[in-house]
Formats: structure tokens, C-alpha cells, sequence
């Protein structure tokens, strides 16, 4: 019989790797609010917590990982103690209860690679979105799972003692690489388990020359790779499906000398606003065996309203990749041609497509800016420079610079070519101008993967030094340079070096680690 008493946990029920319709079955009878939705799927709700709790997450400070370590607020040192006594409040509550759920799967397509993953948790919901997010094993493959690389125990429903050292609220999130461990406490929100692997596959992969990435990833009929970085609401799921080309995953990539490999075995797309006709892949996977977190609902029809955030913009749905009829299986593919960087620039400055060079890429991926949209004040609306280093910053282990560095000499070695797409505005900057329309956007990205801009003409940006394509098909050609866009030039050139000065104030963090050449490939601000 399994059990789990080499963790000193005694409860005798444990429910390990059910089928999805069995932890229905559960969840149903024991989730509070627990529903099924009108496709199919089951609705559930995450408590208090809607969204990852980044200033709870702990790393133990140890001899033998310490120097490799990015430390500071993304990366909060924890000591030994500290760890040992959240572990035994976890362990200590998980004893308190009739039934844990068990989930075992591994982390990483590449079966070189990969890791073996156990997740132990209190909730059917928490066992199923698991169940989805890792790679499923086998019935031979479980049967030999043996120990697992990594053990999650998830005790969200108990809180964290905010009097134990070190602590600073009811939550805490703490990851030991030595002891192969993550204790989450006082958050029920699933999504931390899914980025507690993404964080230690950040650290393991990297120690191998192993690049692991914050992104999306698909392939072309020829076999030909792309990768798709960007922060929230710049396109990075919606553009990586396509119908016309393989997803071989939407969020989580690692890069070895055989080329890209899909960390995870599912997807976890943002629900906000979902609909048939502008994500008819995401909408059509949302059946029978997904998760969808903290959305309303009709109670008499059970269909979902997926514009409606009065619980949280933050919903979500998660499914195990094959519900994308287009999904790779096995999600793994060759060394990527195209490195596809997303903004959505609420400025209206940067142009909607722009070629770099090496040393440009450098600098943007470092950078990962984008911009959100403010709330109104008296009546004036300002966009909000965002930079997250690597595109990822919250689950970067190492200094963003190791990363980077990766990046450019898989980029030297294969030949690929780096792309900044601008999603956001033109025209003018949010409330002036208005948001380039996704069949722009879709019409770039097929010219990239078509080679169609490869050849085109040029002209160079004064401020950013990006080479801007003048043609693209099916784009008018007065949209591709920003500048002409604007009503009054010089409003746009005001525009432009303030987004060049917040660009160069975000990078003095990162020049003392960086090439003279990459600090060099920054916007220069006009006189």
C-alpha cells in the first residue's frame, strides 16, 4: 500500500494520481463551491488568494547553492530553522486530516532532463490542476516511479505563524534545493505549485547549460521554432496558437543542445474575456477534465461569464495540453529560428515590429518591459513602464545576466533572429491613440515565420536604434513607423525620451554584469 510515512505524515487515505472523473467525484462532494460548468469543466474557487504571492517566496540559504543565488527582494533568504519549522507546521496539519491527495509527474518533456515531481496537498482541485500542469506518467512509469526529485507539500489552508522568524505575513511559500522541497502555507491559490517548479527548474537547468524560459513556444510546418517572450497582456498565448502551426507549450521552455523542450504538460491560460472568436483554441480545450479557477457563473445555466471580474481578473483555466488540437505531442522541438520578444507599449513609442541584433536582444530580454494601462485620475489616464527582467523576473534563481548569457550563445550557435513586436498602442499613447489591431499583429508574425521580412527595407529608430521594416504584408505601411502615426511629431519625440530615460534608469541595475556592447544597444535619448 502507498502511504507517506517517510515524511512522517500517518494519514492512511490517500488518494494518488486519480483519474480526473474520480477527483470530480471528490471535489463535488467536498470543494466549497465546487460546480460544474456548463462545457463540462469544474469550477472551483482558490480562497482568499487569487494570484501568486511573490513577496512570500523563501529560498534557504545554503553553502552549497548560496553563491549561485539572485539575492534580494525576488529571491528572500530563509535560514535552515526557519524552513525546518514551517515544514513541521505543514506536516503537522496535513496529519489533522482524513484524506490527502497525492499527485506524481514529471517536470520537462526531455526525458534527459526531466524531473520527478511529487505533490502532496489537501484539496481534489489542487490534485486535478496538478494532475493537468505535470507531465502524466504512464502506468509502468508510475509503477517505477520510486522517490521523487522534488516533494511539494501544500498545507495552503494553514497559515503561516507570522511570529516564526523571518515571516511577514500568514503566507509563505519556501523552497529548499537541498532537502528537494517546497512548503507552501496560508495560500490556497494553485498556481504556486505550478511556479514552484518553474522556479527549481530555473535553478537545476541553468547549473547544466540548460536555458529554461518564461515563455511560449511553437512550431511551423518545416520544423521551425519559435519562442514568444512577454509579460501579461502582450499576446504571448494568443499568438503562439496557431492553427496553422504546432504548440509545443504556452508559458514554460527549457533550451538544450537538442533543442526546445516544454517544461510542463498543461496549460494555465488567463480567462479574462475569453471568447470562440478571439481564442477559439483556448475556448474549445475548456471541456471535461479542466480546471477553471474563480469565475461567475449562471446558477441556473452554469455557463460562465468570462467578462465578468467581481472575484478577480485573474481567472483561470488549466488543461492538459492535448486539448489544443494542435498540441505537439511530445511537447519537444529543434534549436528555435525566430526569438519573438512582446510588448504592449501603452506609450505609443515603440514601432510594431522592429529587427535587433544580438546585442539588442540582449538588451530587451534583460530589460522585459512593457506597459500597463493606469487607473483613471480625474479624468487623465497614464501608461505604466513595467520591467521584469528575463521576461520572468519573479522566477529567475540566478542573476538575470546568466540567463542572458545562455540566450545569446544558443542564439550565436543556431542562427536564430530576435524580434521586438509591439502589441500595444500607435497613434498616440493609451486614451489618445488606439491598440494595434491583432490582424496586424497576427500579419507580422506570419511575415517573420515566412521569411517575408527578412529582406525588406529599412529604416533605422533615432532613439531605440531598432532596424524598422517600411513593408510588411498586409500591414499598412504607415503603421510600421510610430512617429508618422501621431497627430503632432514633437509630442511623440517628448514621448519617446521619456520612455528612453525609464528604459536606461531600469538597466543601472544590470550594466555592471553586462557587455560594454549590450549597455551600448539601449535608446539613446534626442538632444
Amino acid at each position: 500500500m502507498f502511504n507517506l510515512k517517510s515524511y512522517n505524515i500517518d494519514v492512511t487515505k490517500i488518494v494518488r494520481n486519480a483519474a480526473p472523473a474520480a477527483l470530480y467525484q471528490l471535489a463535488l462532494a467536498y470543494e466549497p463551491e465546487a460546480a460544474l460548468a456548463d462545457s463540462g469543466a469544474l469550477m472551483v474557487r482558490s480562497g482568499a488568494k487569487t494570484g501568486r504571492s511573490p513577496k512570500d517566496k523563501r529560498i534557504v540559504r545554503h553553502p552549497d547553492s548560496e553563491d549561485d543565488i539572485w539575492w534580494g527582494d525576488i529571491n528572500i533568504a530563509v535560514d535552515d530553522l526557519t524552513f525546518a519549522i514551517n515544514r513541521e507546521r505543514a506536516l503537522d496539519y496535513l496529519n489533522t486530516l482524513d484524506r490527502l491527495y497525492v499527485v506524481d509527474g514529471y517536470g520537462g518533456w526531455d526525458e534527459a532532463e526531466r524531473i520527478k515531481v511529487r505533490i502532496i496537498c489537501t484539496r481534489p482541485y489542487h490534485a486535478l490542476f496538478m494532475h493537468n500542469m505535470l507531465i502524466r506518467p504512464t502506468a509502468a512509469q508510475l509503477a517505477d516511479f520510486g522517490e521523487p526529485d522534488y516533494v511539494i507539500f501544500n498545507a495552503g489552508q494553514f497559515p503561516a505563524n507570522r511570529h516564526t522568524s523571518g515571516m511577514t505575513s500568514k503566507t509563505s511559500v519556501d523552497i529548499s534545493f537541498e532537502e528537494g522541497e517546497v512548503v507552501i502555507l496560508g495560500t490556497e491559490y494553485a498556481g504556486e505549485m505550478k511556479k514552484g517548479v518553474f522556479t527549481v527548474m530555473n535553478y537545476i537547468m541553468p547549473r547544466k547549460g540548460v536555458l529554461s524560459m518564461h515563455c511560449s513556444a511553437n512550431e511551423g510546418e518545416e520544423g521551425d521554432v519559435s519562442l514568444f517572450f512577454g509579460l501579461s497582456g502582450t499576446g504571448k498565448t494568443t499568438l503562439s496558437a496557431d492553427s496553422r502551426r504546432q504548440l509545443i507549450g504556452d508559458d514554460e521552455h527549457c533550451w538544450t543542445d537538442r533543442g526546445v523542450f516544454n517544461i510542463e504538460g498543461g496549460c494555465y491560460a488567463k480567462a479574462i474575456d475569453l471568447s470562440a472568436e478571439k481564442e477559439p483554441e483556448i475556448f474549445s480545450a475548456i471541456r471535461f477534465g479542466t480546471v477553471l479557477e474563480n469565475v461567475v457563473y449562471d446558477p441556473q445555466s452554469h455557463v460562465v461569464d468570462y467578462h465578468d471580474t467581481s472575484l478577480t481578473q485573474n481567472t483561470r483555466a488549466s488543461y492538459p495540453i492535448e486539448y489544443i488540437d494542435n498540441a505537439k505531442i511530445p511537447c519537444v522541438g529543434g534549436h528555435p529560428s525566430n526569438i519573438i520578444l512582446l510588448t504592449a507599449d501603452a506609450f505609443g513609442v515603440l514601432p510594431p515590429v522592429s529587427k535587433l541584433t544580438p546585442e539588442q536582444a540582449m538588451y530587451h530580454f534583460i530589460s522585459g518591459y512593457t506597459a500597463k494601462v493606469a487607473g483613471t485620475e480625474m479624468g487623465v489616464t497614464e501608461p505604466q513602464a513595467t520591467f521584469s527582467a528575463c521576461f520572468g523576473a519573479a522566477f529567475m534563481v540566478w542573476h538575470p545576466s546568466k540567463y542572458a548569457e545562455l540566450l545569446a550563445e544558443k542564439m550565436d550557435k543556431h542562427g536564430a533572429s530576435a524580434w521586438l513586436v509591439n502589441t500595444g498602442w500607435t497613434g498616440g499613447a493609451y486614451g489618445t491613440g488606439s491598440r494595434i489591431k491583432l490582424k496586424y499583429t497576427r500579419a507580422i508574425i506570419d511575415a517573420i515565420h515566412s521569411g517575408a521580412l527578412d529582406n525588406v527595407e529599412t529604416v533605422t529608430d533615432p532613439i531605440f536604434g531598432f532596424a524598422v521594416p517600411t513593408s510588411c504584408p498586409d500591414v499598412p505601411s504607415e503603421l510600421l513607423i510610430p512617429k508618422n502615426t501621431w497627430a503632432y511629431p514633437a509630442a511623440y519625440d517628448a514621448q519617446a525620451n521619456k520612455l528612453a530615460k525609464l528604459f536606461k534608469q531600469n538597466f543601472e541595475a544590470f550594466s555592471a554584469d553586462s557587455s560594454p556592447a549590450i549597455s551600448a544597444a539601449g535608446p539613446k535619448e534626442l538632444a
